[in-house]
């Protein structure tokens, strides 16, 4: 596949063939900003880990914003299982983790924030413009894990090991979009939950599963129980990681980032179908329900597998009303695909989001056979084309020209590997906001 490159911060061109892209040359940017830089963590007899801000876990440029910036935010902050351990931090993972399995925050106080991020003609991003989420009284928000009883959740440590109280008004926050008003809707990953913020970042609600609000009494913002009761049987880190907005500014878009664990993780293990959610803002609920069936697993080209559960959602961005561009990602390939929802099956509060159902959706991978009709795909973008593309792209936004600016989640730097985003034009084509 031969590709060109013209100079220019937005001189990148390429093709649309046969709904896949002809790859154009990409221009990558990387960050001196000082504000990338985070911690340095060390434990005994281990070796130093310097930590970096990892601000790709969902971004989003608003129309009418500078051409060249879009927000991003951050997740819980730097995380990761026993089996890292000695990687990480460099001793073993018994001296850390002691036998259990828990989930280690080596910066338990990091707070998940919005950034601003310019890319400029060099090659370079800045970020500037740091929101802190936070609750009614000010508080800044961990992303320490949730004190839930109704869903499955994890055991935090630190990084010596010690016990780490877990709150329930802490957020993962996964996906953003910034409303003309000024507010933000987020996505989150751990309740699984949207949360509405303020433009200072203070949570103004989270929409939790429904029965699973107690979950969140001592919370210091609203919380309602807005969302299917099934979404708590979401599989632990695989839940909400998305968050789009429709032009007109009625309608979120968010996705489950995997086939729930429904009735058990066996079935999440194997299943092909996650859940497409629209929320009506002015009406305060859902109106709609649609499946989207993830990839075949040996399709993604840099790291073929033979397990379902490695394709995963990290992002939606609206192109139009009810036309979509989503985020279908494994550990080192990335894909893009253009959906619509016309002609989909809408299965909100039909037989599908009851628990009670056998076989349940997330066993149904012969849709045909049930009658349902899941979204539509066009593939419009594979990292395998592009070598230069970071792994684990998980933010899109649309910027002033048209161009796609794609951001990658580093995990903080846990493992070495810095934030880029990467810049490619013509690859699909928006409604004018």
């Amino acid at each position: 596949m031969k590709r060109t490159f013209a100079a220019g911060l937005f001189g990148v061109t390429a093709m649309l063939m046969a709904g896949s892209a002809m790859a154009g040359e990409a221009k990558v940017f990387e960050t001196k900003s000082a504000i990338n830089n985070l911690s340095t963590v060390m434990v005994d007899g281990g070796k130093a880990r310097p930590l970096t801000v990892g601000f790709g876990s969902g971004a989003y440029r608003r129309p009418g914003d500078p051409a060249n910036m879009f927000y991003a935010v951050s997740d819980r902050g730097p995380n990761f299982v026993c089996g890292d351990v000695e990687a990480v931090l460099g001793v073993s993972a018994d001296q850390v983790c002691k036998g259990q399995k828990v989930r280690v925050y080596p910066t338990p106080d990091y707070s998940p924030s919005i950034y601003t991020i310019f890319l400029n003609d060099d090659g370079s991003f800045d970020v500037k413009d740091v929101i802190t989420l936070k609750d009614q009284n000010g508080v800044p928000l961990t992303g320490l894990t949730n004190k839930l009883t109704v869903a499955k959740t994890e055991k935090p440590v630190d990084a010596n090991g010690h016990p780490l109280e877990q709150s329930v008004s802490s957020i993962d926050a996964e996906g953003i979009i910034r409303l003309s008003d000024g507010s933000y809707w987020i996505g989150e990953e751990n309740g699984p939950s949207i949360l509405h913020a303020a433009a200072d970042g203070t949570v103004i609600e989270r929409i939790v599963p429904a029965g699973s609000e107690k979950d969140f009494e001592g919370s210091a913002y609203k919380v309602t129980g807005g969302l299917p009761a099934i979404l708590v049987k979401r599989q632990t880190n695989r839940g909400i990681e998305s968050m789009a907005v429709s032009p007109d500014e009625t309608k979120l878009y968010f996705m489950v980032q995997n086939p729930l664990a429904n009735p058990n993780a066996d079935a999440y293990k194997a299943a092909k179908n996650t859940r497409l959610f629209v929320y009506d803002r002015a009406a305060s609920k859902l109106r709609g329900e649609y499946i989207y069936q993830l990839d075949d697993p040996q399709s993604f080209r840099n790291d073929p597998s033979k397990k379902q559960n490695a394709p995963r959602i990290s992002e939606v961005l609206a192109l139009g009303n009810d036309r979509l561009l989503v985020l279908e990602r494994t550990d080192k390939t990335t894909k893009l695909h253009e959906v619509e929802l016309e002609g989909a099956t809408n299965i909100l509060a039909t037989r599908w989001d009851d628990m009670s159902t056998s076989p349940t959706l997330e066993q149904q991978n012969d849709l045909d056979s049930i009658n349902l009709t899941p979204v539509s795909k066009t593939l419009r973008f594979d990292s395998a084309d592009y070598p230069e593309a970071p792994n684990k792209l998980e933010g899109l936004a649309i910027m002033g020209d048209g161009a796609l600016a794609m951001i990658n989640d580093n995990d903080f730097g846990i493992k070495g590997d810095p934030t880029k985003v990467i810049l490619i034009d013509g690859l699909v084509q928006a409604d004018k906001f």
